[in-house]
């Protein structure tokens, strides 16, 4: 679980329900990231109310801070808690690009696995 999660909220009132969604998905993030980043890793989320012309109210913004790195993702939609969502598979995205870029280990397993994959069809 992320310790340091910043909720702020522009034009827009906070429930308590939607407090422990924000909590629960962006606090969950951290099981996407290696584990040196987990320690230091900060989550600040914005939440407002907008007006726009396609008619989306809503807008989430996540500012996910790890070492070297900050990670940014912005929706916006009709509803609050799917705006939460979008931007929560936005960030699992970027966390797990960043795991793979991070850890070298990670990529060279899945290389070498496509060249014996690779071998067995030549072979055969």
């Amino acid at each position: 679980m992320i310790q340091s999660v910043t909720i702020t909220a522009l034009k827009y009132e906070i429930d308590e329900p939607t407090r422990r969604y924000v909590l629960k998905k962006i606090g969950n993030l951290d099981r996407y990231l290696p584990r040196h980043a987990r320690k230091s890793a900060t989550a600040e989320v914005k939440l407002s109310q907008v007006n726009r012309d396609h008619g989306n109210k809503y807008e989430a913004e996540v500012i996910l801070s790890v070492p070297d790195r900050t990670m940014t993702a912005v929706d916006s939609t009709l509803n609050m808690l799917a705006a939460i969502d979008i931007v929560e598979a936005k960030l699992i995205v970027q966390a797990r690009r960043y795991k793979q870029e991070v850890l070298p280990h990670l990529v060279r397993r899945r290389l070498i696995n496509r060249f014996k994959r690779s071998n067995r069809t030549v072979e055969t």
